[in-house]
């Protein structure tokens, strides 16, 4: 018979709380029914079934797993694990490889071959006063070349004054002395370039205009007069023969002494030859 515990009186202890107790029972597991003979086998097909897939999922991991070791050991040996030099067939040299360490091999070479020539690419540098100086020259030929052209018209012009002027002829035989005393009339006669008259004598243009008047057409040249006439020996030389030299002419008159039209601002005049690097024409 259960007992029950005496109640306490309200005023000395404080009121607690009922609880009330659960009991629950539990059942025991109902044994699994006997199974069939086909369920059995069914069950242990399908158990076989899923072990095969685990080994072969195991097998297939092991073998990802090699492979993988196998890169990352391939990738870290070094370079030099892979040079020839074993004894290994695979590592032998060809038949090839062997000709390039041969010994030196002797070449011959046919006498009738002839070397290429060798060329080198060459430049030239040009300073800039170089250059100025290459202006400055073509400067002055351009200046000298306008100068001869400008002198070359004057002397066209003084040519067609002097045809102008050129007298008939009035005296009979061009003898040296009647020529040079033809000669004489024109002394102090100013001398002007290309001037073949009275009013200006160049050295040739007088020779001209004195042998105009017996006469006698020569042009306006001082090499052409000397190569007109036959040249004699200073022996033979008389008064009114020519004396000839580089670039200018006149007329012999003794002694060593020369009537001409030497220079601008001078005149026709009479005086000693200054060089001896002339010869005498007669006409």
């Amino acid at each position: 018979m259960a007992r029950f515990p005496r109640r306490r009186s309200s005023a000395l202890t404080s009121p607690k709380p009922r609880t009330r107790t659960a009991v629950v029972r539990r059942e025991a597991p109902a044994a699994p029914a006997a199974a069939t003979p086909a369920e059995t086998t069914a069950a242990r097909s399908q158990k076989d079934s899923l072990g095969r897939r685990l080994r072969r999922g195991g097998a297939k991991n092991v073998m990802v797993m090699s492979v993988a070791a196998g890169l990352v050991g391939t990738l870290a040996i070094p370079a030099y694990a892979f040079a020839p030099g074993t004894d290994g067939i695979q590592f032998g040299a060809t038949a090839e490889t062997q000709l390039t360490k041969a010994a030196p091999q002797d070449v011959e070479v046919a006498e009738d071959v002839i070397a290429a020539p060798l060329s080198e690419d060459s430049y030239d540098a040009v300073s800039g006063e170089e250059i100025r100086a290459a202006e400055e020259a073509a400067r002055a030929a351009a200046e000298a070349e306008a100068a001869r052209q400008a002198a070359a018209e004057e002397m066209a012009s003084y040519a067609a004054a002097a045809s102008e002027y050129t007298p008939a002829a009035v005296y009979g035989s061009a003898d040296p002395a009647s020529v040079f005393a033809v000669a004489q009339q024109y002394l102090g006669v100013p001398y002007v370039y290309g001037g073949a008259t009275p009013a200006g004598f160049d050295c040739s243009g007088l020779v001209q205009y004195v042998y105009a008047q017996f006469g006698i057409s020569l042009p306006h040249s001082s090499s052409a007069q000397g190569a007109a006439g036959t040249q004699i020996s200073l022996s033979e030389a008389v008064p009114g023969d020519l004396v000839v030299m580089s670039g200018h002419i006149g007329f012999y008159a003794g002694n060593g002494m020369i009537l001409h039209a030497p220079y601008e601002g001078t005149v026709v005049r009479t005086q000693p030859i200054w060089t001896s690097d002339y010869w005498i024409v007669r006409i």
